[in-house]
């Protein structure tokens, strides 16, 4: 229903972003909110409609290719729209396809609520189908300049994105001290945290 939006970023949680275009304020769930900066220049969210009876929610991605990964992941038995966001919170669409297409079990399944059925799920139903995304793949970047803030403020919403996508407070806690010795953005601290996260399971 909605390929695009353009508009400002006037607002950035854990979960969503708040994207107004016109006088409307969007909440848009996305994989990474703090890739996103509240700036007052316009930018465009692909976005995806996720309509259930008893919910409605408008996802947002930086670029087309996540969007598109996206919804190959959710037609996989198992993997729901927060699940397919925890796996692209990892902002390595890259790594999610390369594991698929080498049937990497071990891979999969260190992501939050996949497991070993999920992933082999994930490989029986995707392998082989997502090598237009592979070829064209638009990895996120930081070329844009990121507002500084106290560190321990954006160690903590790193750290509260993490859990709303569902790691639990355990996983965490083992990853704060080495993200603690690191002087990062948000979006820094959850990428580092995500590849810690990885390297735990």
């Amino acid at each position: 229903m909605y390929d695009y939006i353009k508009g400002y970023v006037t607002r950035v949680t854990p979960e969503y972003i708040v994207l107004e275009q016109q006088g409307i304020g969007w909440q848009v769930m996305t994989p990474n909110p703090f890739a996103f900066h509240a700036t007052d220049e316009i930018q465009q969210v692909f976005t995806y409609l996720h309509v259930r009876e008893d919910t409605q929610l408008l996802i947002g991605f930086k670029t087309l290719e996540q969007r598109e990964l996206f919804r190959k992941l959710i037609t996989v038995s198992g993997i729901g729209p927060k699940g397919a966001l925890a796996i692209l919170a990892n902002g390595l669409p890259s790594q999610v396809i390369s594991a698929i297409e080498r049937e990497d079990e071990g891979f999969l399944v260190q992501f939050p609520g996949v497991g070993k059925k999920t992933a082999r799920q994930m490989i029986l139903d995707l392998k082989g189908k997502l090598h237009d995304l592979f070829t064209e793949i638009d990895l996120p970047d930081s070329e844009d300049t990121l507002l500084t803030l106290a560190e321990s403020n954006e160690l903590d919403e790193a750290l509260l994105a993490l859990s709303a996508l569902g790691y639990s407070e355990r996983e965490l806690k083992k990853v704060r001290p080495k993200l603690e010795k690191e002087e990062l953005d948000t979006e820094g601290y959850m990428r580092l945290a995500l590849q810690l996260l990885l390297k735990q399971g």
